[in-house]
């Protein structure tokens, strides 16, 4: 199977359009009534009116970021402010600004040689969804009545505990009903038809609850007969090799299991881990040096090398915790965390946000507006450097897979990402002077903080590198 060349050098930055920026008209219907304020904290039910023409009115802010692609939370006509309700896959919702604010986004991101790639919630849909709909209003005598699970009539949808198959029991998500060849066609359709109009993937809502391999096989010959290029990538929390090629339908799956250990080696004794317990991160593990190389050597041993340079990397996202909150405020342990994620194998991911501090604790406190007022809010520190490991990752080549242990020390480690890129990861508070086994001939030239080492009587030193930092050595 053929696998997209271009996300193994891509920065991806995940948006949750109804909090990232509000810029431009309504599609029909439109809204009438006020949106909730900009600045007051996220409620459940309530709407910021963030829309795709403010996201594509902030692509040069993403360009100045490092970004290159885009994920959008789903975009398609909802009830809910998340959109995970879906009751029009082949609309974008009007709030968003309907098909014609996809339209200008993807243009815009285009012209600045970016992806965007489109959220598909297939497992469930709504109960907005017209053919949901059809079978609440109808009963047994709608012909929809073979779309879902029905264990009895009347539907009990608004009140009490489903009486059909809904996601985690939530009457809110009617489970869909796979089997059902009309049911499938359409999922297929909807396939095809965003990636014709322009998207440049999937990333792809709990796909393990469609326990049906030939329909996931089916959505991938749709989408690469569609463009070969394509990335579909799957969110899966736990290592899935089988769910990625060469064997497996995806390109890639959201690989959390890369960023707990992350959380888990840069977060150290400071990390919240009752916080991050209680949401789908799990219990984070408490790792020093040599057991986040063991933790890090494991997750990525258990896919082959053409999956490794396309896993979506995450620390954090719409379902957990923020990660400056993680940390407990410590800007410079949440610095060093996304920088670590940028020096690994894989597709760095940053969620809106985590770049200027922006807190959070669980949903809804997670999907806060962003605040664009960056003289009162914004944390310089950790935008600074993640715009600095952007840079240096478009100009080296962190985007192979290539991944060796070189020093192990406490909280400090060292590892090559090849014969000439060196990265040396202080997690401590205090100084590290290295000394580390000499690697070859020539000087290392430090990229971010502007050092140097050398071979010298057998190690390879000449540089302090302060507590909670990140260096990338290159040998030119």
């Amino acid at each position: 199977m053929s696998t997209p060349a271009w996300p193994a050098k891509a920065v991806f930055y995940q948006i949750f359009p109804d909090r990232f920026f509000r810029a431009g008209g309504a599609g029909l219907p439109a809204p009438a009534g006020a949106f909730e304020s900009w600045q007051s904290p996220p409620t459940v039910r309530g709407f910021k009116g963030g829309d795709l023409w403010g996201v594509a009115a902030k692509l040069d802010y993403l360009v100045d970021l490092g970004v290159s692609a885009i994920y959008l939370n789903p975009i398609f006509a909802s009830s809910a402010n998340h959109r995970y309700h879906t009751s029009d896959y082949l609309r974008v919702d009007p709030i968003l600004g309907g098909d014609a604010a996809l339209r200008h986004l993807l243009d815009q991101a285009h012209a600045r040689d970016m992806k965007v790639i489109l959220d598909g919630v297939f497992n469930h849909s709504g109960r907005g969804f017209f053919a949901f709909n059809h079978l609440l209003e109808n009963g047994p005598a709608s012909p929809y009545r073979d779309w879902y699970y029905v264990k009895g009539f009347p539907l009990r949808a608004y009140g009490g505990k489903p009486n059909y198959a809904a996601w985690w029991d939530n009457p809110e998500l009617p489970k869909l009903r796979i089997e059902t060849p009309a049911v499938r066609d359409y999922l297929l359709v909807v396939a095809e038809h965003w990636i014709r109009f322009g998207a440049d993937g999937w990333r792809l809502d709990v796909p393990e609850e469609i326990n049906d391999m030939e329909f996931w096989v089916a959505f991938r010959e749709r989408v690469k007969d569609a463009n070969p290029e394509a990335y579909i990538v799957g969110e899966i929390w736990q290592p899935a090799p089988d769910w990625t090629v060469p064997q497996g339908p995806f390109d890639a799956v959201m690989n959390y299991p890369l960023g707990r250990g992350v959380l888990g080696f840069v977060g150290s004794a400071e990390l919240d881990r009752a916080l991050a317990a209680q949401s789908g991160l799990g219990e984070l593990p408490n790792l020093d040096g040599s057991a986040w190389l063991d933790w890090t050597e494991k997750i990525l041993g258990a896919y082959p090398d053409e999956v490794n340079r396309l896993q979506l990397n995450m620390l954090t996202s719409h379902d957990t915790p923020r990660l400056l909150t993680l940390m407990r405020g410590d800007s410079s342990r949440a610095a060093l965390a996304l920088e670590l994620l940028f020096a690994l194998p894989g597709v760095p991911n940053v969620y809106y946000g985590e770049e200027i501090g922006l807190p959070g604790g669980h949903d809804p406190d997670n999907r806060r507006a962003f605040p664009w007022d960056e003289r009162a809010v914004w944390n310089d520190e950790i935008r600074r450097r993640v715009r600095a490991m952007a840079r240096v990752r478009a100009e080296l080549p962190l985007g192979s897979t290539a991944f060796e242990r070189v020093v192990a020390a406490g909280n400090r480690v060292a590892f090559a990402r090849g014969r000439d890129v060196l990265v040396t990861v202080n997690a401590a508070a205090e100084p590290w002077w290295l000394r580390l086994p000499c690697r070859g001939e020539g000087a290392w030239r430090g990229r971010l903080y502007g050092g140097s080492l050398s071979c010298d009587s057998g190690g390879l030193s000449g540089f302090e590198q302060a507590g909670m930092s990140l260096e990338i050595w290159w040998r030119s």
